[in-house]
């Protein structure tokens, strides 16, 4: 047993701050330099070695992808604070400039450590039989192969840029890669200066036959510049990646969001250059050119001994080579549903339902629209699409129900970051085939996960209800751990219709009675609850928190976490991300302890678990599952839930499987301390470490249990390697 295993293990003894208890901004972590904590922690995952070879590529990739966003939107936002004069510090004392430099430094040792990380896996690589060619140790055949897949599949898209008076500096996209050269004439010796954009519709690794051996997709490139700038040869040359600000700035007034979104877009691939990359050692001349072309001052630029744009590892994780990746998964499917012969309203209507994703199936989820959407007893739909896959099965059946003559609406929210045009694209979709497409608040961003069915059976008007924790995408439920809660509870009907009615004509609804929302009072019911387990406590009755989120950084829910840990609240954190309070501090959060899961699927769903007197784990708990991280965005400007699970079967499953599960885990925690760091113990020759994913991989969730009987929830165990 180690100390990751909340389940079972006391809380740690608390340290005592030589300068007293903190006050003010000591009370918190910097939100910027948690994420780059969490960041760390992905990347950690690539050097594990109980994970899969290819694995762990795949983990360097999500970590270089992470901080490409970091950089595009949350170093953006600070540096254009900065540029304004703004020095407003964070909650934490620091102010924009302060936490840039701290940014800046521990980002360049990330980035560094990056191309360390992947330096030892394509070592690793190499003696599975993958090998990463340079253009020079390519075979005379592979030279024939290369040159016909270059006439045919990259000459047509490549275009050379020449740089001169007449010729202008071009436009470098987001995340744009190219080459810049210098080259010769061959005839005279005149030196012209040009770039060669690295296009990325294609191939980051060109697949060299038998599929094992690959060139990257700018050296095949160097390879035929003469057929690319005939007559010259190449002097030199370096290669650049930009990344651009792409924080949007939308008019609060629009008229036309959809327009105005669309607008926005077009903005966004011209943002402000914040970082280049350039490779060590670029040319003079050529460095000059491109940062005085791009606006780049020199704190912006990296140079890297390396790999540039390293998020394109992923083309590398490849499915041929089964060896080298996690053992397959086939998610479940219900055994209620299946003895209901894949009915969902049958299934729904024997009792609540509550789906683990990726364990069970999401395709439960598209197989309860796509049940209504052909259904003549179905009535009405309404669903809410925060993020969704490009050919959405979820909007597939929307379209279907709607063109089949029922009433369905939608809410598209269409400040999905990174998202938004294919949302755009979506609510073009489903309008054409007669849905009523609403976009809910301009201030407001709508994150609540709701699905409501209207279905006439008999004399009645019955409301199927499904609350996630996570988005409607199909393809993101494969690797994120999420919960569905399928009911046809009359007053989570009720509820559910009072949000959607506030979200299509704004009027805030009354007399909600198993659901709180944010804007409106999720984060006073939060603090409420936290306040009456605190109560308990000095009532000298057991009192105990559980919570499980991605980010933990809104001051007045700490101060609250705070104040019941000082009344004697037990309070147990899983927080993946980004966390701003500070753990086992005498007299401040003694009572408070606090680890980050990260493995082969990413945690994402919402828990929080009051234990209402009795203490955790107790089937008197107050059990509640939400789409809100406990953030000032998700709780003050978004549109949000926090429902209460009442089903005695469905509060079971969440408190003495989920939530326990996730306690006791071991192999993938890592233990906040209360200076900021993380720390993982994993000692050598330990492989009975507990795994919760290997556990839900392993063991059916308990609402979705049939005929084979709600049997008691299983032991936390798993299998023996």
């Amino acid at each position: 047993m180690t100390q990751a295993d909340f389940l079972r293990n006391a809380f740690p003894q608390p340290v005592e701050p030589p300068e007293g208890v903190p006050e003010g901004a000591s009370r918190f972590f910097n939100r910027e330099l948690s994420w780059l904590s969490f960041n760390w922690r992905v990347l950690d995952e690539a050097r594990n070695p109980r994970v899969p070879l290819l694995e762990r590529l795949r983990f360097v990739s999500i970590s270089a992808t992470n901080l490409d966003e970091f950089y595009t939107v949350r170093v953006a936002g600070l540096r254009e604070l900065v540029r304004e004069g703004n020095t407003t510090p964070s909650d934490d004392g620091l102010t924009p400039a302060e936490q840039l430099n701290l940014i800046n430094a521990d980002a360049r040792r990330l980035m560094s450590a990056q191309q360390g990380v992947w330096n030892r896996i394509r070592r690793e690589m190499e003696e599975a039989g993958i090998m990463i060619l340079s253009r020079n140790n390519v075979t005379r055949a592979e030279e024939e192969y290369l040159r016909r897949y270059f006439e045919d599949k990259v000459f047509p898209v490549v275009s050379p840029l020449a740089i001169d008076p007449a010729h202008p500096f071009p436009f470098i996209p987001n995340a744009g890669f190219s080459l810049a050269l210098e080259l010769a004439r061959q005839s005279d010796g005149r030196r012209m200066q040009a770039l060669l954009p690295v296009p990325a519709q294609l191939r980051r690794f060109v697949p060299l036959p038998g599929g094992q051996r690959f060139l990257r997709l700018e050296e095949l490139l160097l390879m035929h510049l003469p057929s690319l700038f005939p007559g010259h040869r190449d002097a030199d040359y370096c290669a650049f990646r930009v990344l651009r600000d792409s924080d949007l700035e939308v008019e609060e007034e629009a008229e036309d969001l959809v327009r105005e979104f669309e607008t926005a877009l077009k903005r966004r691939r011209r943002g402000s250059v914040i970082r280049m990359k350039i490779t060590a050692g670029a040319p003079d001349r050529l460095r000059r050119l491109i940062m005085e072309e791009l606006e780049v001052i020199p704190d912006e630029v990296i140079e890297v001994e390396g790999l540039l744009g390293m998020a394109d590892l992923r083309e590398l994780v490849l499915d041929s080579r089964r060896d080298l990746l996690w053992p397959g998964f086939t998610s479940r499917v219900p055994e209620r549903v299946q003895d209901h012969h894949g009915d969902m309203f049958a299934a729904i209507r024997q009792k609540d339902m509550l789906l683990h994703h990726p364990y069970e199936t999401f395709d439960m989820v598209v197989r309860f629209l796509a049940q209504a959407a052909r259904d003549p007893d179905v009535l009405a739909i309404k669903q809410t699409l925060y993020r969704t896959s490009r050919d959405s099965p979820i909007v597939e059946a929307l379209c279907e129900a709607a063109e089949a003559g029922k009433s369905v609406t939608a809410l598209v929210e269409l400040k999905a970051r990174f998202d938004e045009a294919a949302n755009i694209r979506q609510s073009r979709r489903l309008e054409r085939a007669g849905a009523h497409v609403v976009y809910g608040f301009v201030n407001y961003k709508t994150h609540a996960k709701i699905s409501t069915v209207v279905r006439r059976e008999g004399d009645n008007l019955v409301t199927y209800t499904h609350y996630g924790t996570g988005n409607y995408h199909p393809i993101t439920a494969r690797i994120y751990t999420d919960l569905s809660l399928f009911t046809c509870d009359p007053s989570l009907g009720r509820d559910a219709t009072k949000v959607f009615n506030y979200l299509s004509g704004y009027v805030q609804p009354d007399g909600l009675e198993n659901l709180a929302i944010s804007p409106i009072d999720l984060k006073d019911r939060l603090i409420s609850l936290i306040a009456r387990e605190a109560e308990y406590a000095r009532q000298g009755r057991q009192a105990a928190i559980w919570a499980k989120m991605n980010s933990l950084i809104e001051k007045d829910v700490i101060e609250a976490l705070y104040a019941a840990s000082n009344a004697g609240v037990k309070v147990s954190l899983i927080v993946r991300g980004i966390c701003g309070i500070r753990p086992g501090i005498k007299g401040m959060s003694e009572n408070i302890r606090v680890k980050s899961i990260v493995g082969r699927y990413l945690e994402h769903s919402r828990i929080v678990c009051f234990g209402n007197g009795f203490g955790l784990p107790s089937k008197k708990a107050r059990v509640f599952i939400s789409s809100a991280d406990w953030m000032d965005r998700n709780l003050n400007r978004r549109v949000e839930t926090l429902v209460e699970c009442v089903n005695e079967t469905v509060k079971a499953q969440i408190v003495s499987q989920v939530m326990a599960a996730n306690m006791a885990d071991e192999a993938q925690s890592w233990l906040l301390l209360p200076d900021g760091r993380s720390v993982r113990y994993l000692p050598d020759g330990r492989d009975d470490l507990f795994n919760c994913h290997r556990f839900f991989m392993e063991n059916p969730s308990l609402s979705g249990r049939g005929t084979a009987g709600a049997r008691d929830v299983p032991a936390l165990t798993h299998s023996a390697d």
